[in-house]
């Protein structure tokens, strides 16, 4: 408890020398709402990923924007917890039409042209992403989980479209600080700032997975943030 009472405030006098972010650097509702979202379903609380979706709807989130959000992170917390996360979305949903909110369907999913090169499609995002090819030692080891990750994860499920890619990496590191999943999650911070989302930006994911998925959460994903970007500061 001391620990967390610290580190409260020190992200407080950080914040108070910086000075309050402009509205230019502050993510918007949408991705403030993918947040904690994606960390409950990771996590399994029901409950209050309940009370995150209903207030990712009542935000201006999509039915198919929060849909792509619970379906993309099968791939990161497995079908379990994204098959749990849509269950009580679609309980939401009809919650909400009996009481006389039907909420917009929104975009549809993209398919991929005909002969699409899957490959090529995923290493092209993946590279982006990165901001150099992907030549991990362990996809030489395991070939298929480099097929997966280019022909399935950054072809089949970023093609989709709907989210933005800034808003697939949010929901991807929210899920990964709440999992926990360190390794990944030190990756995805340095994919989300390839993006565009700007360290500010993140620093505000903390304070919501802080306040919405608790201290673990939030701490790991503070600890993450500081290492990357002491990191590419010294570059």
């Amino acid at each position: 408890m001391k620990n967390f009472v610290l580190f409260l405030v020190t992200g407080a006098l950080l914040l108070a020398l910086a000075g309050a972010p402009s509205a230019a650097e502050r993510l918007d509702t949408r991705g403030a709402a993918i947040v904690p979202i994606a960390a409950l379903t990771a996590l399994g609380d029901q409950a209050a990923l309940a009370r995150a979706l209903e207030a990712g709807l009542e935000s201006g989130l999509t039915v198919n924007d929060i849909r792509e959000v619970l379906i993309q992170l099968y791939a990161y917390c497995g079908f379990p917890r994204s098959l749990d996360g849509l269950n009580t979305f679609m309980g939401v949903v009809e919650k909400r039409k009996q009481a006389g909110k039907n909420d917009p369907e929104g975009e549809q999913p993209h398919a991929l042209p005909e002969g699409a090169d899957r490959r090529a499609i995923g290493a092209a995002t993946q590279t982006a992403l990165l901001g150099r090819p992907a030549n991990a030692p362990v996809y030489a080891f395991a070939p298929g989980i480099d097929q997966f990750l280019k022909e399935h994860l950054f072809c089949d499920i970023f093609s989709r479209g709907v989210l933005t890619e800034q808003e697939r990496e949010l929901a991807t590191i929210a899920a990964l600080a709440a999992l926990p999943a360190y390794n990944q999650l030190k990756a995805h911070l340095g994919f989300s700032l390839n993006t565009g989302l700007t360290p500010e930006q993140l620093d505000e994911v903390v304070v919501i997975l802080t306040e919405k998925a608790g201290e673990a959460p939030g701490m790991l994903a503070r600890a993450t943030l500081e290492k990357v970007l002491a990191e590419r500061a010294g570059k």
